[in-house]
């Protein structure tokens, strides 16, 4: 419970300010059974028996000031069986109905009756009581998430469990609304050890959670306007393939057999960048021999040892920070090394460095398409500093794969893509130039393995897989596209925008 202040502005009954007080008590902390208000002078606390309807019991302590004593005297006489009224010296102190009197609808009556004789204040201090406090099912999510395939869950006081469905917020018909109190509790329950301890300090916190059996979540669990809230991401326990994911396995396999360099994932939040590594990584340990690891924050999809070792750590339980885990790494006999994300300039240097020194690197960056990359890893450093980081770019890095998820015919989404292969020399020069549109060029060449959104979303939509409306939304440029699409389209020459 959480006390809070609510202006409720001149009201002509009492239960009118209790309906916009018991609004803000849902926002913040779910539906409760009894809401206790206050000023300086007046005392109100009303309560009711479930988690719906009016409030069946009223104590009201407030000052003789307040109302008309021969009024009230008189009303109390003539309703004995719906409110006792006593004196208090200074203060009059009413309960509606009395505590030997059973509830009836005449008590809704004379309170709205006596809300008109006595002058109610305008401002209050409000707080809930007596939430639902039964723990929530956690197995219970799960098996939703998957019969839903949602992708997340969120749980929020006041409100059904609501789940993300291709990209949609649904709310539960089945559920129940939620109290601050069970959420709390969930987090509580679920957290690892010192990560309920790190929500309490700083008011977040972030750790995977296993329900056997039915999948892994990422959990995030926050503090909004002083009320919880946590959101459960799904993954499954059987990491999907190229071919579940709907992506091109040559392609793919081709990034994947990558001796050394860096890969980079990218893309918007929820777009599929953390499921795409993941197979990537699953394709390595299923097919070579080598040493993998991974430094997440927290670990998502969990691996097991197949042809090749895996060692996965955690930011927090494990290591302190991306950047000290990746430095680590190159004394721990790595052959490949998984970055969640790169976040900041210690940890892209440490990937690059990483890459420049023998071992595939594979990370994920959040960026539109894949040509921005190079700009958008130049961004987080000092203006000095970036030429040598475009110059150590175009030597290292050997890929890029950008992803959009794509409302597929039929229902559910399937994964756009867009390819960066570092493979011909103009593309090359244009990443050490840091010139998008000269790599967005070189891409288009017919000796690069590179393709575009547009190529892309023309190919899935040729065979059938999205509509046309959701592949022209989907595309970077709409005029390529139509024209790809028509036939009319001619790649420009690399000499066409020299010297721009």
């Amino acid at each position: 419970m959480s006390e809070f202040v609510l202006g409720t502005g001149q009201k002509l009954t009492l239960r009118n300010i209790l309906r916009l007080i018991e609004a803000d008590i849902v926002k913040r902390e779910g539906v409760p059974r009894r809401i206790r208000l206050w000023t300086d002078t007046v005392i109100i606390e009303v309560k009711r028996p479930e988690l719906h309807g009016d409030f069946e019991h009223y104590d009201i302590v407030f000052p003789k000031d307040l109302v008309e004593t021969d009024a009230l005297l008189q009303f109390a006489q003539s309703q004995p069986s719906e409110f006792s009224l006593e004196d208090q010296e200074y203060s009059w102190h009413i309960v509606a109905p009395p505590q030997d009197k059973p509830f009836t609808p005449q008590v809704l009556e004379v309170i709205n009756k006596l809300s008109g004789m006595i002058k109610l204040p305008e401002v209050w201090r409000a707080e809930g009581h007596d939430f639902r406090v039964e723990s929530i099912n956690v197995e219970m999510l799960f098996h939703a998430m998957v019969q839903y395939r949602a992708s997340d869950v969120h749980l929020t006081s006041g409100l059904n469990p609501v789940f993300r469905i291709d990209n949609d917020t649904r709310y539960s018909e089945i559920m129940t609304p939620l109290s601050s109190v069970q959420i709390l509790d969930l987090v509580q329950r679920i957290a690892p050890l010192g990560f309920w301890e790190e929500f309490e300090n700083y008011k977040q916190t972030s750790f995977s959670y296993h329900q056997a059996g039915v999948g892994y979540a990422r959990v995030s669990a926050f503090i909004k306007h002083g009320t919880p809230h946590c959101t459960l991401r799904y993954l499954p326990e059987k990491i999907p393939s190229f071919e579940e994911l709907n992506v091109p396995p040559e392609q793919m396999q081709a990034i994947a057999n990558t001796p050394r360099g860096l890969i980079i994932i990218s893309g918007m939040t929820g777009s599929g960048k953390t499921t795409t590594m993941a197979a990537l990584v699953d394709w390595i340990n299923t097919h070579k021999s080598l040493h993998i690891l991974t430094i997440e924050n927290p670990v998502e999809y969990v691996h097991i040892n197949k042809k090749s070792i895996i060692s996965q750590r955690s930011i927090g339980s494990d290591v302190g920070s991306f950047a000290e885990a990746v430095t680590g790494a190159l004394r721990h006999d790595p052959d490949v090394i998984l970055i969640g994300e790169m976040r900041d300039p210690d940890t892209i240097r440490a990937a690059i460095n990483a890459a420049a020194t023998g071992h595939l690197v594979i990370s994920t960056l959040h960026s539109n398409t894949s040509y921005e990359v190079v700009n958008r890893i130049v961004s987080f450093f000092d203006p000095i500093e970036r030429d040598l980081v475009r110059l150590q770019l175009r030597d290292c890095m050997k890929g890029v794969i950008c992803q959009r998820l794509v409302p597929r015919i039929g229902g559910g989404r399937v994964p756009a893509l867009e390819f960066l292969f570092n493979d011909i020399k103009p593309i090359g020069d244009a990443i050490l130039k840091g010139d998008t549109d000269l790599i967005r060029v070189g891409m288009q060449q017919t000796v690069s393995h590179s393709m575009l959104f547009e190529t892309y979303l023309l190919k899935i939509f040729k065979a059938n897989v999205i509509d046309l409306d959701r592949a022209r939304e989907t595309c970077t440029d709409v005029s390529i596209f139509d024209q790809m699409r028509m036939g009319t389209y001619s790649v420009p020459r690399l000499d066409s925008i020299k010297g721009v």
